[in-house]
């Protein structure tokens, strides 16, 4: 059975669940919040880590790289709920003014993580670039828990599901926007770190300065016990079964989402041989980017109009099954396109409405920022995974073909065991 949350009038305003909709200014400064921690996540990952690492170590660049991506990844699994925790036990007085549980993570981890960002910048060593990009994503996925936790605290559950489609864009919109702004407007690997840092900066503070946040009462505060803390990591899918069922759906759809992207630009070298396999994935991106966004808010909002989430949840999984089949069974350019386009639109669709449904989902008001953050795993686990199990795909069992049913298999997998979940139509 699902822990009902008490009564909004029994709670104090941080904890109670809220009924006043959100306005368009508010979601735009969330939706900038987010677009410059996606950017912050993915312009380093996508280039900037590459280029450093290839200036460092030319001849061992690959596995350089997956060592440093790897730690990062390590990082963000281990620093995502423990920001959330400690932000849901925030109780913070300055000058007798008291403030609210998340701003002062979002706040802080952006100076930080843009501090961070300016050392890794100057680093000239593999050692030093891996504990820059650490210290880079433990900040930055402070960040992300507090921005996370935002959607349940302020935003009602019938406005949850458009809301979060504006939230989900800024994930490929900023890998879009990033790789624009270190390769096009800036020149040089340590100015496309400075650029990403002021961006964060400049789209990331506003919200935590101008919106509000409800700060704590200290009689509800959860106890601080390192033991305890580290056992409330644990959520007894007995006691919650729908939390259990939303974390497992949320892997298996990112985890077929890595294998999807991952070898993407050798498939289009090796697989499509197109002869200019950097330009086409980006025209990819951009596609899958596109598609996305014409399908986040729209099926957001038809979810809330509707009350009903795992609908939509299921839809989405099979139109990107159908995306990764059409790449297994055609691999052709015409073809990759398509795929791109049904991809983005699915993963909108899932992206936005499959937000909304965890939130409803949540065992405890208190914990609201751990508990997302224990699902924030099911984000970060399969990109760890998801090179482990691509590679003997490709190499030993049947090539991109084989890669590309499995994934459309897992994704639909995953996409149908939201049925499971009773709590939520």
């Amino acid at each position: 059975m699902t822990t009902v949350n008490p009564t909004p009038a029994s709670l104090p305003a941080a904890l109670a669940e809220p009924t006043v909709p959100v306005r368009r200014g508010w979601i735009g400064l969330i939706f900038a919040a987010n677009l410059g921690v996606w950017m912050a996540f993915f312009t380093p990952i996508q280039v900037l880590l590459p280029q450093q690492i290839e200036q460092i170590a030319p001849g061992d660049k690959e596995n350089m790289l997956a060592v440093v991506t790897g730690l990062g990844a390590l990082a963000a699994v281990l620093a995502n709920p423990l920001a959330g925790a400690f932000s849901d036990r925030t109780c913070l007085r300055i000058a007798g003014r008291e403030f609210g549980r998340r701003h002062v993570w979002t706040a802080g981890g952006a100076v930080l993580g843009a501090a961070a960002l300016v050392l890794l910048a100057q680093q000239r060593t593999i050692l030093g670039v891996a504990l820059g990009w650490v210290a880079a994503q433990v900040c930055f996925n402070a960040m992300l828990a507090s921005l996370t936790a935002a959607i349940p605290d302020r935003v009602p559950v019938a406005q949850r599901g458009g809301v979060s489609g504006w939230v989900g864009i800024p994930q490929a919109l900023g890998l879009v926007l990033g790789a624009v702004l270190v390769t096009a407007l800036v020149t040089g690997n340590a100015a496309g770190y400075l650029a990403i840092a002021v961006a964060i900066l400049l789209l990331s503070l506003p919200f935590a300065l101008l919106t509000p946040d409800e700060p704590l009462p200290r009689t509800h505060r959860p106890a601080l016990r390192a033991r305890a803390l580290l056992a409330s990591m644990w959520i007894d899918p007995r006691r919650h079964p729908d939390f259990a069922w939303a974390w497992i759906t949320r892997f298996l759809v990112q985890l077929g989402n890595a294998l999807g992207t991952l070898y993407l630009l050798y498939f289009l070298t090796d697989g499509v041989r197109h002869p200019d396999p950097e330009g086409s994935l980006l025209v990819l991106i951009l596609l899958y980017t596109l598609g996305m966004m014409l399908t986040a808010v729209v099926a957001g909002r038809m979810s809330d109009r509707s009350g009903r989430r795992k609908i939509y949840v299921i839809a989405s999984g099979l139109i990107m099954a159908v995306a990764a089949l059409l790449l297994a069974v055609a691999p052709i350019w015409p073809m990759a396109i398509v795929a791109a386009l049904l991809l983005g639109a699915g993963y909108g669709v899932y992206l936005s409405v499959d937000a909304a449904l965890i939130t409803q989902v949540l065992p405890r008001a208190t914990d609201r920022a751990k508990d997302l953050g224990v699902i924030n795993i099911a984000n970060s686990a399969p990109q760890v995974l998801g090179p482990a199990l691509s590679a003997p795909l490709v190499v030993y069992l049947g090539g991109y073909p084989t890669l590309y049913a499995v994934t459309a298999v897992v994704t639909l997998i995953g996409s149908a065991l939201v049925v499971k979940i009773r709590s939520v139509p």
